[in-house]
């Protein structure tokens, strides 16, 4: 059996929604590699892909508390892909968390509904041990 995978995690290590996502994923014995945007922000090319994976306004979590101390202006300039991305790479707060990659796919936010769902298709690969020989 090849090994399986493995999924990265991106987020903040204080965000609540990260902290529930990596509970989640330690309670179903899935391995992940964490990435504090903190300590290591995405580039602007890493954002821009994941906006193309999954569209910008997906991305960008305006409900957050980094987005609301945004002065308008700037707010009122995201009008698409090129001005979120820009607004990303200098606010990563700004992002919607977590961004997950890995098992071919892109997933931001968690909701455990989808993502039980995912583990149980064929998008997670085979995470059972293989028999003794």
């Amino acid at each position: 059996m090849s090994p399986v995978p493995m999924l990265t995690v991106y987020g903040l290590s204080a965000c609540d929604t990260v902290k529930r996502a990596r509970i989640w994923l330690e309670a179903q014995g899935v391995e992940y590699r964490f990435v504090d945007f903190k300590k290591t922000p995405p580039s602007a090319t890493q954002i821009a892909a994941w906006a193309n994976a999954v569209g910008w306004d997906a991305l960008l979590n305006k409900r957050g508390t980094t987005w609301r101390k945004l002065d308008p202006a700037t707010q009122a300039s995201v009008v698409d892909a090129a001005s979120a991305v820009a607004v990303l790479a200098h606010h990563p707060s700004a992002i919607k968390r977590p961004v997950v990659e890995g098992w071919k796919m892109l997933l931001v936010g968690f909701d455990a509904a989808q993502w039980r769902a995912l583990t149980a298709s064929d998008v997670a690969p085979d995470r059972r041990p293989e028999p003794a020989a």
